[in-house]
């Protein structure tokens, strides 16, 4: 009876922990800070890159990067330019000539 309740606590504590690191990964993977569902929900990149382009000497160039960058990254800044620091994938992205890529 004893060697019952013993096994039984001792699988309760591995569950415990087993969950425990579950959620700690799961934070890693989507980024820390990040809501999971909020994670895996897509913007409109045709929108957002449509305001941020709306001003650009360039309009047509500066959508095909945008939507490039938006669908990578998730993410397009405020604003129709700077803000950078608010989706830091989308300032990290280069060209091969080392240029940044999203406008």
């Amino acid at each position: 009876m004893a060697s019952t309740r013993t096994t039984t606590l001792v699988l309760f504590i591995i569950c415990l922990i087993f969950i425990q690191e579950l959620e700690i990964h799961g934070l890693e993977i989507h980024g820390g800070t990040q809501d999971t569902a909020a994670a895996h929900q897509h913007i409109d990149c045709g929108g957002k890159c449509g305001y941020r382009c709306s001003k650009a000497g360039r309009p047509k160039i500066c959508m095909r990067a945008c939507k490039t960058c938006c669908q990578r990254c998730n993410c397009v800044p405020p604003g129709t330019a700077g803000n950078q620091n608010a989706c830091p994938c989308y300032a990290s992205l280069t060209t091969h000539g080392g240029k940044l890529k999203c406008p």
